[in-house]
């Protein structure tokens, strides 16, 4: 019957023509490993990810952001989380690059022995209050002694007779470790302190609260909080690089294993001349 031979060969062709556009939809629309950062065949984009301390974070959205129009064929996606979720990120494979401001610790390196540390700048954390503040400058006891609890007001340290506001980070930031190590000497911090997520947090609970002490890095620095003097010195860049002001770390990104491809080319870059300019726009110290 020609008319049903016709037919099946109608019915065979549409089915051969379907499994053929499948095959073209998946080559296409495929993604692949690119060996360090994620290459997407479809746009043929390199995707970035990036993610970890709020502290390197501007750096590596403006540097992102800088890459980016250079190499419109890259994809650079950056977010928080702070530096002990950076380090857990990259070290699990879940991110291309963690951002630190810290050190990596002992149990992290066991954990993750194949991090790959690249410093890319200098920072110093700075103690700050409320601008309407009288109190300029407190020492490494003193210090101490207001975040364990010990002294709770601010007429017992040169201020008004106020109570003291107790700010900190939580445990995965990398500058409360610092803070912690440095300023602390690994002391207590009092359970009624309040917790904040980020520098820019502390900044703003600082500023809005007259009788509030904080630390943020001196990155962050500006008129709308003040920094004390920390057993007599000021926190300020100059005073970090001179080795004066104790409470200081230097800024890492991570990957896991050598990087290659686009996040090495963007690593180069944050290193590059061009890149650590950006480090010290957004008020860091550069490497160099």
């Amino acid at each position: 019957n020609i008319t049903s031979w016709g037919d099946e060969l109608k019915k065979y062709l549409g089915i051969l023509f379907g499994a053929l556009l499948m095959v073209s939809i998946v080559s296409f629309c495929g993604c692949v490993d690119g060996g360090n950062g994620t290459t997407n065949t479809a746009n043929e984009k390199a995707i970035i990810k990036i993610s970890g301390s709020t502290t390197v974070l501007p750096i590596a959205k403006e540097t992102a952001k800088r890459y980016m129009m250079k190499h419109p064929n890259v994809q650079i996606e950056v977010s928080g989380g702070g530096s002990g979720f950076g380090v857990k990120q990259v070290g699990q494979g879940l991110v291309d690059i963690g951002m630190a401001s810290r050190d990596l610790k002992a149990s992290e390196k066991e954990t993750y022995p194949d991090l790959v540390v690249y410093n890319i700048g200098l920072d110093g954390v700075a103690v700050v209050v409320n601008p309407n503040n009288p109190v300029s400058s407190l020492t490494k006891e003193q210090v101490k002694k207001i975040y364990a609890g010990e002294i709770t007001n601010w007429k017992e340290v040169g201020g008004e007779d106020a109570p003291i506001n107790v700010y900190t980070r939580d445990e995965e930031s990398g500058t409360r470790e610092v803070f912690h190590e440095k300023a602390l000497d690994k002391g207590q911090i009092t359970e009624k302190a309040t917790v904040v997520q980020s520098n820019g947090a502390m900044k703003t609970a600082v500023k809005d609260d007259k009788n509030a002490i904080g630390y943020l890095s001196i990155g962050y620095l500006d008129s709308s909080v003040k920094g004390v003097k920390f057993d007599g010195v000021e926190p300020t860049e100059e005073n970090v690089k001179n080795g004066q002001y104790k409470v200081s770390r230097t800024l890492h990104m991570i990957t896991k294993g050598e990087p290659t491809g686009a996040v090495k080319d963007y690593l180069d870059y944050v290193l590059s001349p061009e890149g650590q300019a950006v480090v010290k726009e957004k008020g860091y110290m550069s490497v160099n």
